[in-house]
């Protein structure tokens, strides 16, 4: 057995492939968990503090520990769906849209009352890449806020606490765009392992300091800040609005369903898929909400009503200036693997539809092989190129327009935690387990649908409004 030039596996020479025909997939629980923690483990944890600091130190911990319990019997529901019919050797879904389209087709009419079945899968496919789209948007947005903390950390420590230290975050936009149009030549998520596993180690990182930064300026204040109630505001409205924004950004920081079918399908088998995604969910889930308890806490003990949207950024004015500095730079070479896990479903999805709609089109399926000095020959396709471009300077174009971090978190959080990470797992799991109308399973799944979607309305709420506020503001 070796390697090929592209990374696929070879047995005496002949590429080895699976039961569908698709390269061998060579995936396992270390590298699903790399992926999940990746992909969550980013922006949403820095919000966190100050999501706190609204909902209070009885109503933070529980936003918490119940986003953490949702997002697992997502992940369960949504992980029996990677095959059909047979959870073992039935038809692969390679994504999520292939997922509500073969389980919710035949449904379409009585549960969304739309007239053709590909309304249904366009319809899913739409709320995961707009919230894919947003996910990228975000991340440029917090890498840029990262830089900026990086510089006026140093320059605060140069200058003294009162140098008029400000910089202007479009010009690190721009910037980052840069670095992930080229890391953008990455294929696909099958690739994308030792990105993952880099990401993820920085994650680990990064929270380990804002956790340590945040326990010694308890220390430091002697005492530990904040109230039951959270910030208190000059009106019940303005309460309710802050809360509401809160729910939002919590459940920004958890789900990770609009790409657990594209993880699950880099799974070898066997195992079957299911329950190597299952366990490497249960993983992951622990481990995020152990980090995000104790940076959220600990970010609101620190710093009590005052708790910066943006945890570490908020460290930018204290010393040990090198140590913030390292842990905002741990967060940029996150947010590099991040923006690529998010954007990779995307690329695939357009690569497959470009391929089946254009099939004698050289400009789409024609490989060109490129050999660069110092660097290993690559495959260079000119659609690939140009569309995977395009998006990123989208991103960077969007994130420009719009620099308002928690308020866009909490409404990525809302597009993607109900429709997305809720409605449609749940619906799919019930076609596939062919679980029958009012049978205890079947109510139990709705009303834990309904719940979700009114965390979903409220987060929603909250967060357009903050943006509208702080657009007239």
């Amino acid at each position: 057995m070796d390697m090929t030039n592209s990374g696929q596996i070879t047995i005496s020479g002949t590429v080895a492939y699976d039961d569908d025909g698709h390269v061998k997939r060579t995936g396992n629980l270390k590298s699903a968990v790399a992926h999940i923690i990746t992909a969550v483990i980013g922006s949403g944890v820095l919000s966190l503090a100050w999501c706190i600091s609204q909902l209070g130190w009885i109503g933070g911990p529980v936003a918490l520990i119940f986003c953490a319990i949702v997002t697992y019997i997502s992940s369960f529901l949504l992980s029996d769906c990677y095959r059909t019919a047979d959870l073992v050797s039935g038809k692969r879904n390679y994504s999520y849209m292939d997922a509500v389209r073969t389980n919710l087709g035949s449904k379409l009419f009585t549960l969304l009352l739309y007239n053709h079945c590909k309304k249904r899968t366009w319809l899913a496919g739409f709320l995961q890449y707009l919230s894919l789209y947003g996910s990228c948007c975000a991340y440029v947005l917090t890498t840029a806020s990262s830089l900026s903390a990086i510089l006026k950390a140093v320059c605060y420590h140069k200058e003294g606490h009162e140098a008029p230290c400000s910089y202007e975050g479009s010009l690190y936009m721009v910037l980052f765009g840069n670095v992930q149009i080229v890391v953008s030549f990455i294929p696909d998520l099958h690739n994308l392992v030792w990105v993952s596993v880099i990401a993820a180690i920085m994650s680990f990182s990064y929270s380990f300091i804002g956790l340590g930064l945040g326990m010694a300026k308890v220390i430091e204040n002697g005492r530990i800040m904040g109230s039951i109630t959270g910030i208190p505001t000059a009106n019940v409205t303005d309460k309710l609005w802050l809360v509401f924004q809160a729910l939002g950004d919590v459940a920004f920081a958890y789900p990770f369903s609009m790409i657990l079918l594209e993880i699950q399908d880099t799974l070898e088998s066997p195992p079957p898929e299911n329950q190597t995604m299952k366990k490497a969910s249960k993983v992951a889930i622990f481990i995020t909400t152990f980090f995000y308890l104790c940076c959220g806490c600990f970010g609101y003990a620190a710093f009590g009503n005052d708790a910066p949207g943006n945890l570490l950024t908020g460290f930018g004015f204290y010393e040990p200036f090198w140590l913030v500095s390292f842990a905002n730079a741990c967060i940029i070479l996150h947010l590099v693997g991040g923006y690529q896990i998010y954007s990779q479903p995307i690329f695939t999805g357009a690569d497959r539809w470009s391929a089946r709609k254009f099939p004698k089109s050289g400009f789409v399926n024609k490989f060109y092989k490129v050999k660069l000095p110092l660097l290993p020959d690559f495959e260079l396709n000119l659609f690939r190129f140009c569309f995977r471009t395009a998006f990123v300077i989208s991103t960077t174009g969007v994130a420009i327009l719009f620099p308002y971090f928690n308020q866009l978190l909490g409404v990525l959080g809302a597009i993607n935690f109900w429709p997305l990470a809720i409605y449609f797992p749940v619906e799919m799991y019930l076609v596939q387990m062919k679980i029958g109308a009012w049978t205890r399973k079947w109510i139990v799944l709705r009303v834990f649908s309904f719940v979700c979607f009114l965390v979903t309305v409220v987060g929603l709420v909250g967060s357009v409004q903050g943006i509208i506020s702080k657009k007239l503001g």
